[in-house]
């Protein structure tokens, strides 16, 4: 747990300091040569999670470099991995090296893969099975390229933070793909902001208002197990709620703007007005949050998805002396304006090169800390909206509760409620 009672000062030496360097670190580590030890000089990656996100961090991976292979491959649905195969063959050419013996599915097909020989696991299944699924990737002595967020309630993040402890002690890497930490224009931004561009940060407005995503429809042959699984955006069990799901990368940039020192607690609203049909499962449709940092600092948070309404995904920072639009790369002050002009290669591919830069150099990066932080960020949001109180961060890292069955099989399961707030209860 952080301690936030000397975080002014903390942040004050953070901000001249280890912005600057963590940047310039990591952009000299992506430039090393390749220093891999594999007696082939091959670095070998499964993936665990095969579908659209996890078949696109294959691909990323697969640009980190020609020693770079995709050798395993798992999901827990059979179909999913055919398309998979089919697709990541076709795309990668001589770096796609899956045979059918390295392809693996079912609910323990991730712990098959993790006894083959790859040496980075991509590990891109729902939210909910994340802290398990690294725990024992970490375990098994992989590195693990790790999708965003990390868990959907407070034990999966105090999970997480183990697991990183763990993966540092092991010098092992955990990348997040927490995806705007490896854009070139956002660090440059990031950096402008905290070495004093706008003076002292007072105010961050957080927008993910965007329309609806994908589902999959119901099918009879499913059982309400799979039925959920195929539609995992819209359980909370699976996904945390879009707030955790989706608005996490906003909330990481605000942890990240407040040198992902915890806030103090938060409060909000939120609720489902629009998606309200049982084939959305049982989250909302829209999450508004504010939180309050020690130092007076507050972040005003808003989430929304719904279709035909305005759209806007940016980060709002007001300081003492100036502003920023982080996305934008934009900072003005009263010397002007100023915006960032460098080169913009994809953020999915930056993350994956240090990644892989790192582990052929020996110099191994873990995000684990941020990543949990944030992800909690997100988790604290969610429940203050669906219970409508003030929860503190403490509170909620002590948190109990756990989302989701104690056994994976294919059958019926639970259909959670929607939360009320004022009657749900944080437990």
């Amino acid at each position: 747990m952080t301690d936030t009672t000397n975080q002014t000062s903390r942040r004050s030496f953070l901000r001249n300091s280890s912005a600057a360097v963590v940047g310039s670190s990591l952009a000299t580590l992506a430039a090393q040569q390749p220093v891999h030890a594999a007696s082939d000089n091959v670095i070998k990656v499964g993936l665990i999670g095969a579908g659209g996100r996890g078949s696109g961090a294959a691909v990323n991976a697969s640009h980190a470099g020609d020693d770079v292979r995709i050798t395993a491959l798992c999901d827990v649905f059979p179909d999913r991995l055919g398309h998979a195969k089919n697709l990541l063959e076709r795309r990668l050419g001589e770096q796609y090296a899956v045979t059918d013996e390295q392809c693996f599915s079912g609910f323990d097909g991730y712990k098959q893969l993790l006894e083959t020989d790859v040496d980075v696991v991509c590990l891109c299944t729902p939210p909910h099975f994340r802290p398990v699924q690294l725990r024992a990737a970490i375990e098994a002595g992989k590195h693990v390229f790790c999708e965003k967020p990390v868990a959907v309630d407070a034990p999966g993040v105090r999970s997480v933070l183990e697991t990183a402890a763990l993966a540092k002690q092991k010098d092992l890497s955990i990348v997040s793909g927490l995806c705007w930490r490896y854009d070139h224009g956002v660090r440059a931004t990031m950096d402008k902001i905290k070495n004093g561009e706008i003076g002292d940060i007072r105010t961050i407005q957080e927008n993910y208002l965007t329309g609806t995503l994908w589902h999959r429809g119901r099918k009879p042959e499913w059982s309400e197990m799979e039925y959920q699984m195929r539609n995992w955006l819209y359980f909370s069990w699976l996904s945390g709620d879009h707030i955790v799901e989706q608005h996490v990368h906003s909330l990481d940039k605000a942890m990240w703007l407040n040198d992902d020192i915890p806030p103090l607690r938060c409060y909000g609203l939120g609720g489902r007005q629009v998606r309200s049909d049982e084939k959305w499962g049982h989250i909302y449709d829209h999450f508004a949050v504010c939180y309050e940092w020690k130092d007076g600092t507050k972040c005003f948070s808003y989430t929304r998805q719904m279709k035909g309404c305005y759209n806007n995904v940016e980060d709002y920072v007001i300081g003492t002396t100036g502003r920023a639009e982080v996305l934008r790369n934009t900072v003005t002050n009263s010397k002007g304006d100023w915006r960032y002009k460098g080169d913009k290669p994809s953020m999915y591919d930056v993350e994956h090169k240090e990644l892989f830069a790192g582990i052929r150099a020996g110099k191994h990066i873990n995000n684990g800390v941020y990543m949990s932080y944030s992800t909690l960020l997100a988790i604290i949001g969610r429940e203050a909206c669906y219970t409508g109180k003030s929860i503190g961060w403490d509170e909620a890292m002590a948190s109990n509760t756990v989302l989701g069955p104690r056994e994976y099989a294919w059958g019926d399961i639970e259909v959670p409620e929607v939360a009320v707030p004022g009657k749900t209860k944080f437990v």
